[in-house]
């Protein structure tokens, strides 16, 4: 019986020669750009859900005060994973160490409150061109959110509000002559913008 033409015999390279050392970098390379693109999409998806999060918390109508922005992120933000924890201290019986999953909470937890007490980077749900933006997202493209406008917000000074990143859509851009008068601005230390 002939071989058949299809099958076609791996060519084997000496280790130590050019052209295996232009194999391996391909190949590492290839491994690289594979691991790049999926801790891209892991944060992008996890980016998603922090701002779905933010999507459904929004009212039917209208924009949210500064006071009930920061209500949100302290009562139903950091809360969040409560319940989560009850039920992990709950299941663990006396003596026995915590599990992954109540440490993986708990660190969570505690990086979350320590980032909302120094400097939280929210969207902007106090400013209606913002807000009207945010309701036409369809909740999967985080790139679309990166476009809009974003406050930093602190648990210390909850009557303060600093505009981060002013957004990039063309809607954003043009003033709003309603809503500057609403909003007193001053230039920050940082160059950013205060809002109080």
């Amino acid at each position: 019986m002939a071989p058949s033409k299809s099958a076609k015999k791996a060519k084997v390279f000496h280790p130590d020669s050019r052209k295996a050392a232009q194999l391996a970098r391909t190949q590492l390379r290839k491994n690289k750009l594979s691991d790049a693109k999926s801790q891209k999409t892991r944060k992008s998806a996890s980016q998603a859900d922090v701002y779905g999060f933010f999507y459904h918390a929004l009212p039917p109508e209208g924009v949210l005060s500064l006071q009930e922005l920061h209500s949100l992120v302290r009562d139903a933000w950091l809360t969040r994973h409560d319940h989560g924890l009850e039920e992990e201290r709950s299941a663990r019986r006396k003596g026995r160490p915590k599990s992954t999953k109540e440490v993986k909470l708990e660190e969570i937890k505690l990086r979350e409150s320590e980032e909302y007490r120094t400097g939280m980077e929210v969207l902007d749900l106090t400013h209606t061109a913002n807000v009207e933006l945010f309701r036409k997202w369809d909740q999967t493209e985080a790139a679309y959110v990166q476009m809009l406008r974003f406050i930093r917000i602190t648990s210390t000074d909850p009557t303060v509000a600093v505009l981060s990143k002013p957004g990039r859509h063309p809607s954003l851009r043009q003033t709003d002559p309603a809503q500057s008068a609403n909003e007193n601005v001053a230039n920050a230390d940082n160059g950013n913008l205060m809002l109080t």
